[in-house]
């Protein structure tokens, strides 16, 4: 072989290790009442992070799916067609339980283990994961519907894929979509002009919905205008004598990321559906599945986090410049350690929201207080953080970071779609302050939480007292909500890093992100951060 075609100095591929081989994720799921899960989380993690699953990551996203509205003789079939893989990665995240589980088992740490497995195995393809989180966020709103609820919780909850479009009660598990925006609202949903007119069997569903993901799902929750104002409804693929629901797919979204999942446009031509909740609740009826979607944007975000500073450190750990390894220069390790302390942050703030969804759920009023408002600071700021966290990731990768075949490409366009999905930062940073004004109670829940760790740093204890005096200032409250709730986010991150993490990290985070001791890009901690201890929590996997 030439010299020239000699390799050297390049990277070996990071494949076939275990991805849930996390410090601070495991260290959350033990505390936040799942310790019980930890095998099945690291079984997960060795399968997320073999070759054969990440070569079925990429090639979904390489191949994304494919709208067939009408057979070869003009018949509409609106079928949805995907990669061979796409429907392994569902057999096995369905299989594992994180479609919906946690309402099965209804058992401690039982959404708690759900985020866990949600966080490792989005590191081989978010986009399978958009019906995954639906399925999971739509039962408790179809719990309004006694009656819906006792036919097809059970089917949405069962381990099951069975893809395919079949009457749902002859279906040996379900997957269900979310179907609320129209082109003329977007958020603001109250604006949709869907029309639901009551018929012998329901309701009978007209219009156009702008942004329906997961098209090929067995059932919707949808919002459409009743005699009685905006109402929600459960609205199947099938109907019971076999025959196809009037939903018509217009067309699949051309996305910058996400493109192994299919998100499109439908139109309602006289559909069926069946009133779930109150006639005129049908924000409050379907905002509870737009809650618990929140909490997985979260921890996707956070997972990508891991994802891109992992890929990063073993790229350093391995290349050579200037005569030494990259992780060994004190600019890199700022950059890498800046990277880790950010990812921890986000995990250990998902790993305690997805704790307080498990104890709000089994009646603890307190959790339910602070899972509404940390929630909502948490989805805004770890979500926001996201694309500029997986640029820097790439960037350490230099030009190999940039091609497709590194797979960082992947991970930077999907990186701002948590921010996106189920409330944009706006939307996000609105919802914390009426979560603020229609429950006052919640914020001293927050305040309660937060103040454990008082005394712990003087640094933090002064954003705490800082935090305060913002929020008892209401002027010009909402052209400021960006500002609080960012400090509301970083507060409850540094609270839970000095109760719960590593020293090093704590220190790094609160010097920088609360005692302001940073620059504007990553890879700007101040002079004596602990940053080998830092890396080293993201290096020992790889060991």
């Amino acid at each position: 072989m030439p010299a020239t075609h000699e390799v050297t100095n390049q990277v070996p591929q990071l494949v076939d290790h275990d991805v849930a081989d996390n410090p601070v994720l495991l260290e959350g799921l033990r505390r936040e009442g799942a310790g019980w899960a930890e095998r099945e989380v690291r079984e997960l993690g060795v399968l997320a992070g073999s070759s054969q699953v990440q070569e079925w990551g990429r090639l979904v996203e390489e191949n994304p799916p494919v709208l067939r509205a009408h057979d070869r003789y003009g018949h509409r079939v609106d079928e949805v067609e995907f990669h061979p893989h796409w429907h392994d990665l569902m057999t096995v995240a369905t299989g594992n339980g994180l479609h919906a589980a946690p309402w099965q088992e209804e058992r401690v740490g039982a959404h708690v283990a759900r985020a866990a497995k949600m966080y490792v195995w989005g590191q081989t393809d978010p986009g399978h994961l958009c019906p995954i989180s639906m399925t999971y966020a739509a039962v408790p709103a179809l719990r309004a519907e006694p009656a819906l609820a006792a036919t097809y919780v059970p089917l949405l909850a069962s381990p099951h894929y069975d893809y395919g479009l079949r009457e749902p009660t002859g279906k040996r598990g379900l997957i269900a979509g979310m179907s609320m925006t129209e082109k003329q609202g977007g958020s603001d949903v109250r604006a949709n002009t869907t029309a639901a007119t009551p018929a012998a069997d329901g309701h009978v569903l007209t219009g156009h919905k702008w942004f329906t993901s997961a098209p090929m799902s067995d059932v919707f929750l949808t919002l459409a205008q009743a005699p009685g104002g905006l109402s929600c409804f459960l609205v199947p693929r099938v109907l019971p004598d076999g025959s196809r629901n009037a939903i018509h797919l217009q067309r699949l979204k051309d996305k910058l990321g996400n493109r192994s999942n299919a998100s499109s446009e439908i139109e309602y031509d006289g559909a069926v559906g069946h009133l779930v909740g109150d006639e005129g609740r049908g924000v409050a009826t379907i905002i509870q599945m737009v809650n618990m979607t929140r909490l997985d944007c979260a921890i996707g975000s956070a997972s990508g986090m891991r994802l891109g500073v992992v890929q990063a450190v073993h790229h350093a750990a391995h290349r050579r410049a200037f005569g030494e390894l990259l992780i060994d220069q004190p600019l890199m390790a700022n950059v890498l350690a800046d990277l880790a302390v950010e990812s921890e942050a986000a995990t250990i703030a998902g790993m305690r929201l997805a704790g307080a969804v498990d104890r709000a759920a089994a009646g603890d009023a307190q959790e339910e207080l602070f899972r509404r408002i940390g929630l909502a600071v948490t989805k805004y700021w770890v979500c926001k953080r996201a694309p500029a966290h997986a640029a820097e990731a790439l960037e350490c990768l230099g030009g190999n970071g940039y091609v497709e075949e590194s797979g960082m490409p992947r991970l930077f366009r999907e990186s701002p779609l948590p921010s996106i999905w189920e409330g944009s930062g706006n939307v996000a940073a609105l919802d914390a302050l009426r979560a603020m004004a229609k429950q006052p109670e919640c914020v001293e829940a927050y305040f309660a939480e937060v103040e454990q760790a008082f005394g712990a740093d003087e640094r933090l204890d002064l954003a705490i007292s800082q935090l305060r005096k913002e929020l008892g200032d209401f002027d010009d409250v909402q052209h400021r909500a960006r500002r609080i709730v960012e400090l509301m986010a970083l507060v409850l991150q540094g609270s839970l890093l000095h109760r719960h993490g590593h020293p090093a990290v704590a220190d790094a985070f609160t010097a920088s992100r609360l005692d302001r001791d940073w620059g504007v890009a990553f890879g700007t901690l101040p002079s004596g951060v602990d940053t080998r201890a830092i890396i080293d929590r993201v290096r020992r996997e790889q060991d």
